[in-house]
């Protein structure tokens, strides 16, 4: 016979003792902190990376300047596709429409001129107002400015009228197939250089997108659609074609009970147009600093003139809260004067905003980016903190529209 049963005092002693000790583990467990939830929005930030944004912005760059138009247009078009068809964006598209000769390029003066004896300020275009030293800016069409005979012999054929292609692919969402985000660059270039940030910086950003979106495990409630506009040095005519062909589609299920939409609603456009090159005001001789300046932010601009201001600024606001949590080197701040860019087709009908290394009317049109347009628009030209501007502007879009079309992880 044990102690215990000889003597069933001890025995109930000892199992309240057990059930106290059972209490305070089971208390002690429930007191630890439970392991943090996982954020599909900063998982998918993380899959971008920047040496993967250098190579294909590197490999934009072999077909020179991309010039709309041409046979090295039209190979990139190609490429492009072949791309996005490897990262699982296997729905892809193409819109085609017809252009003519190819215009005279200009470019508008940082200051538009006022009246003699006038107080107010010389406005940009898109109404920015410039200020400080400023350097002249223009398209070069001198194929003898480049100096590299590769690349030079590369961008020498000029443009031919006739049709034009550009590519686009479908995300398409679980929960709210016939409502989208259009996620936008231009692929076209000029100057006889290889348009590495005007506009491949833009360019590989929305491919880098689709790419991390069109994974095997991610899954949208809305449609995200990723799209490489042509003929954007022309006048934006790749984007307006796009608008006159399919803004009246929008939302139409076809065929009926099908559950497809080739045209979703569009909730927002957020275009992508020269992301590298933030090295500051021109010094009054005219130079720049040789490298991007500490102070270096993604502008994010919407259009105050445009029907849905409101609308637009609201997106504005959503990237930049977007950047404040998930980029990881450089900030974002927005600004109302968007212009000259393919999301201008789109301000009166849907939220439009575009992302850009500068204010596009009062800084590049000033001067800040001595490569627009011009031979030195090289890939060799960047650096590391250049490209790094970059994918800081791609983890801002990337996790804005991961919130607002509601991205999962399966």
């Amino acid at each position: 016979m044990s102690d215990m049963q000889a003597d069933p005092k001890a025995g109930r002693v000892l199992r309240a003792i057990s059930g106290v000790m059972a209490l305070v583990l089971a208390s002690s467990a429930l007191a630890q902190p439970a392991p943090p939830a996982v954020d599909p929005v900063r998982v998918l930030v993380k899959r971008l990376d920047l040496e993967r944004y250098k190579a294909t912005i590197k490999s934009l760059t072999q077909f020179g300047d991309r010039r709309q138009g041409t046979a090295r247009n039209r190979a990139a078009v190609d490429w492009i596709e072949a791309q996005l068809k490897s990262y699982g964006c296997t729905n892809t598209e193409r819109l085609t429409y017809t252009f003519g000769e190819e215009p005279v390029h200009s470019v508008a003066p940082a200051k538009a001129a006022v009246a003699p004896g006038s107080e107010e300020p010389g406005l940009s275009v898109g109404g920015g107002r410039s200020r400080g030293f400023t350097r002249p800016t223009g398209v070069n069409g001198d194929p003898n400015a480049q100096p590299d005979a590769r690349i030079r012999a590369l961008d020498t054929p000029p443009a031919v009228p006739g049709p034009r292609e550009e590519v686009y692919c479908t995300k398409i969402g679980t929960g709210h197939p016939g409502e989208m985000y259009i996620v936008s660059a231009h692929m076209d270039g000029i100057g006889f250089g290889e348009a590495a940030n005007d506009d491949g910086s833009g360019t590989a950003l929305v491919m880098e997108l689709a790419r991390v979106f069109s994974s095997p495990d991610v899954q949208t409630d809305r449609s995200i659609r990723f799209i490489l506009w042509n003929n954007e040095e022309t006048g934006l005519n790749g984007a307006k074609a796009y608008v006159e062909q399919r803004a009246a589609l929008q939302g139409r299920e076809s065929p009926a009970g099908s559950g497809r939409y080739p045209e979703p609603r569009w909730l927002g456009v957020m275009q992508h147009d020269m992301m590298l090159f933030d090295h500051g005001m021109p010094r009054a001789d005219g130079s720049l600093s040789p490298v991007q300046r500490p102070e270096a932010d993604v502008n994010i601009e919407f259009q105050s003139a445009s029907k849905l201001a409101a609308q637009s600024q609201e997106l504005a606001w959503a990237l930049q809260a977007a950047n404040e949590r998930y980029a990881t080197d450089y900030p974002a701040a927005v600004g109302r004067h968007m212009t000259n860019t393919d999301s201008t087709a789109f301000m009166d009908l849907a939220p439009a905003v575009s992302l850009r290394e500068n204010d596009r009317g009062a800084q590049v049109g000033s001067g800040w980016d001595p490569q627009w347009h011009q031979p030195t628009d090289l890939y060799a030209t960047y650096g590391d903190k250049d490209f790094l501007l970059g994918l800081n502007a791609a983890q801002t879009t990337l996790s804005a529209t991961a919130r607002r079309a509601g991205a999962t992880l399966r």
